[in-house]
């Protein structure tokens, strides 16, 4: 048998859940023996990524004991544009982050 964790998180909080299923369950197995679909009805597993340790992994994975199953929330912002946009404000607070260093010297 594998112990295994199912979780998801909110902005709000998050849900972790332990299952047993047997040897040779894959990762489908393990979110419908979890009941955190019908827990979280937003969870739409058509769209949305699934990993273990956070490595993305295919529904028809198969487990090892005491993995933990992940269901990732689709990204709201780009990451490389949310950081753009805070260097950008912080170049326009006064900051130099995002500057490129130059030596007094060089020029």
């Amino acid at each position: 048998m594998l112990s295994i964790e199912v979780c998801y998180a909110q902005p709000d909080g998050q849900a972790l859940i332990p299952v047993i299923l047997p040897e040779g369950a894959t990762v489908k197995q393990a979110i419908d023996a979890s009941g955190i679909v019908a827990r979280f009805p937003t969870i739409d597993l058509s769209t949305q990524k699934v990993g273990v340790f956070g490595k993305l992994k295919a529904l028809d994975a198969p487990l090892a004991d005491h993995d933990r199953v992940e269901i990732y929330r689709p990204l709201i912002v780009d990451p490389m544009a949310a950081r753009q946009r805070r260097v950008q404000k912080s170049r326009k607070d006064g900051s130099i982050e995002g500057r490129r260093w130059r030596h007094k010297d060089a020029r």
